[in-house]
């Protein structure tokens, strides 16, 4: 059994640090998306399409089964990966599924990512500066800082062209129209982890409507937001290992 995990937008693979020892398991593997924390290849287009099809080609890589785990914008390819190709995973679990539903509106960041001119001065505004000022702004997300601090390491022009290009590619109905194969989703066993204060990812009503539509269970995580990996580790590897342990049953 492997358990892959993929994080999303700003951040590298030490925001799994707290979970990766929560769970306790030496059957883990992080991936990164290139330009966060990879490298970013010059003919590397940074569609959400093209994550997609880079998560297919790390998969069929990996011996299974796997049990496959996103967070943020990884979510969105975890769910991407699973609508197209849900041969290749034992399971899934995301926490962003109401990003696929017809009614979701983009967080304001993002309308400001998808905005020519104005998305190339927010970049420049989150990711400028030195590594220690990029650091105490992670922190502010409540970041722990030594992972604040990796994530302001690798904060920089690559992630700043994949972040435009990534938010520009799923612009609506971009995205809407993609979630209309959420159904697909459910030929494998998902979770859906719905921190209660997550602000980004569309109203309960909507995060719970796409839950249904993609057959995935749903773990309420109440009171953490976005970053519930930080927040509270041991409530989501505990949300996680309840989830695989029904599958063995």
């Amino acid at each position: 059994m492997t358990v892959v995990l993929v994080h999303g937008n700003r951040e590298v693979d030490a925001i799994w640090d707290p979970l990766v020892e929560a769970l306790g398991r030496s059957d883990v593997l992080r991936l990164s998306p290139p330009g966060y924390g990879a490298p970013l290849p010059d003919d590397f287009p940074a569609t959400f399409l093209a994550y997609r099809d880079w998560l297919e080609r790390e998969l069929e890589s990996i011996e299974g089964p796997i049990d496959l785990v996103g967070h943020d914008w990884g979510g969105g390819h975890v769910v991407n990966l699973v609508m197209h190709r849900p041969e290749l995973v034992r399971s899934w679990a995301s926490d962003v599924l109401g990003m696929f539903d017809t009614d979701y509106v983009w967080h304001d960041n993002a309308q400001v990512w998808q905005t020519p001119g104005d998305g190339e001065q927010l970049v420049n505004a989150i990711f400028g500066g030195t590594v220690e000022d990029r650091t105490e702004r992670n922190v502010s997300l409540g970041i722990p800082v030594d992972i604040a601090r990796a994530m302001a390491q690798a904060q920089g022009p690559a992630m700043g062209r994949a972040l435009l290009r990534l938010y520009r590619s799923a612009r609506q109905p971009a995205l809407a129209e993609a979630g209309r194969a959420l159904e697909n989703a459910a030929a494998r066993p998902g979770l859906f982890l719905l921190a209660t204060d997550d602000h980004f990812l569309g109203s309960d009503e909507i995060r719970r409507r796409a839950a249904g539509r993609a057959g995935a269970r749903i773990a309420v995580l109440e009171g953490l937001g976005h970053w519930w990996m930080v927040q509270d580790p041991a409530r989501g590897a505990a949300a996680l290992a309840d989830f695989w342990r029904t599958l063995e049953a």
